[in-house]
């Protein structure tokens, strides 16, 4: 049966005295039952500690982590009813696929002909029931995934916690097994908290995201939410890929727009006059066009194949474009810049927080 998760002013501090490191800045989260819960920030936010707090494997400093209707504060791992998928697979190597998959239930003293219908019923939802009498080291980085994540499945836990589990794999297989666990969370219906530096990962896989850095929860919401409506400019640059544009300006002097270095664009701007203020522009919202008033001249060319990427040099600062495959421009090209003025967004310039 999936539980709620509730994480209320979580702080976690290595050290005493004054050498103490505070690495989780009172955090407060709450997870549905069901929901998948993605935390994302870079190496060094604390994703991986507040991971290791739900698990066991470390304890608070302050603050209280509810399972269900239970503090699970102090209580041992392996009485938390969870279950863990590891970036290093961590499988037995003298097992086969079939004995990693039953060990936690053989561990329960579950029968074995209960046991044995568990593992199949398993094998057959990560469709590696021809893999069963293998041992890991027969088996390729993906399978090995599928086994660890078989694993977890088998004891049908009240919340599943994922650290980082595709960091091993290559760039193909990472795809296809996120379209896996993704698939999986959809059958089982399991809570689950998924640690991730990739926000490609995150925007596919999160119900919502909560998304950290240095020890701060900067932003929690839905996919959506944090890609059109970021909360800050950390926010707005650390998700999305190419980055969001940050373009430095004013408020026009008679309110008729925001004034950049060298163009005024006809826009609403929320700012107050003489209120310093970030425009933010993601490179979809930016438009190739031979008869706008904003100019610059094209720095670089990057085709990908479903798009290209075209950054020009402005006056007011480098601008990332996402252009169609067969555009046809060349680094030195003066071309035009066309707003999408219904999808900016404002940031005060001194706080970075959304207006």
């Amino acid at each position: 049966m999936s539980s709620a998760l509730e994480i209320r002013g979580i702080r976690k501090c290595f050290g005493k005295g004054d050498k103490a490191v505070e690495v989780l800045k009172r955090i407060d989260i709450h997870v549905q039952p069901g929901e998948f819960l993605i935390l994302v920030g870079p190496s060094g936010c604390g994703k991986s500690t507040l991971l290791n707090l739900i698990a066991g494997l470390e304890e608070p400093t302050e603050g209280e982590i509810r399972i269900g209707d239970r503090d699970v504060v102090g209580v041992p791992p392996a009485q938390r009813d969870i279950a863990m998928v590891f970036q290093s697979y961590a499988l037995y190597p003298t097992m086969s696929v079939a004995e990693n998959i039953g060990f936690a239930l053989e561990i329960r003293k579950m029968p074995k002909a209960q046991r044995e219908a568990r593992i199949a019923e398993v094998a057959a939802m990560l469709q590696i029931e021809h893999l069963l009498d293998r041992r890991p080291s027969q088996l390729s980085g993906g399978q090995r995934q599928r086994v660890a994540m078989g694993r977890a499945l088998a004891r049908d836990p009240q919340l599943f916690l994922f650290d980082e589990p595709l960091s091993n794999l290559d760039a193909k297989l990472r795809v296809e097994m996120r379209a896996e666990i993704k698939r999986l969370h959809q059958i089982s219906g399991i809570t689950s908290v998924y640690v991730t530096h990739d926000q490609i990962e995150a925007m596919t896989l999160g119900s919502r995201i909560a998304v950290m850095k240095g020890g701060v929860l900067q932003q929690l919401g839905t996919p959506d939410e944090i890609y059109n409506r970021p909360a800050n400019t950390y926010v707005a640059t650390f998700m999305g890929s190419p980055t969001m544009n940050l373009l430095d300006g004013a408020p026009a002097a008679n309110a008729s727009g925001f004034a950049l270095a060298d163009a005024l664009l006809q826009v609403n701007c929320p700012a107050k006059a003489g209120q310093a203020v970030s425009l933010g522009l993601r490179p979809e919202h930016i438009r190739l066009s031979d008869h706008a008033s904003w100019r610059g001249e094209v720095n670089l060319v990057e085709p990908t194949g479903a798009d290209t990427y075209v950054v020009v040099k402005t006056a007011a600062g480098m601008v990332t474009v996402r252009a169609a495959p067969q555009t046809q421009v060349r680094v030195g090209d003066q071309v035009g810049l066309d707003v999408s003025t219904e999808n900016i967004a404002w940031f005060d310039k001194t706080s970075g927080l959304r207006l």
